[in-house]
């Protein structure tokens, strides 16, 4: 693969699982405060479009969603098909 693309594939996961992150961090904020919340199903899609590893880090950080089974087992198994998906590009290009 050329580096240009790694690095360039690199930043954008690197940007979205912050974002990710940061959206799991304002669910749980809108959560301690009684507002309207982020759906339970928009948070598993971030994480399955390449994003498992900042929904995984947000779980950790902010305490959320760690007693849910579909979290607790969803996020990490799709944290591997993340890093499975990485490595087939990588692997292609």
């Amino acid at each position: 693969m050329n580096f240009d693309i790694t690095a360039i594939l690199i930043v954008i996961l690197a940007v979205w699982n912050i974002a990710v992150f940061a959206l799991y961090g304002i669910d749980k904020l809108k959560a301690k405060r009684n507002k309207h919340r982020i759906s339970e199903k928009t948070l598993i899609l971030v994480a399955a479009l390449m994003g498992a590893l900042g929904a995984l880090i947000g779980m950790s950080t902010f305490r959320h969603k760690t007693e849910h089974a579909k979290f607790t087992l969803g996020v990490p198994l799709l944290l591997i098909v993340n890093i499975a998906v990485v490595v087939a590009i990588i692997i292609l290009f």
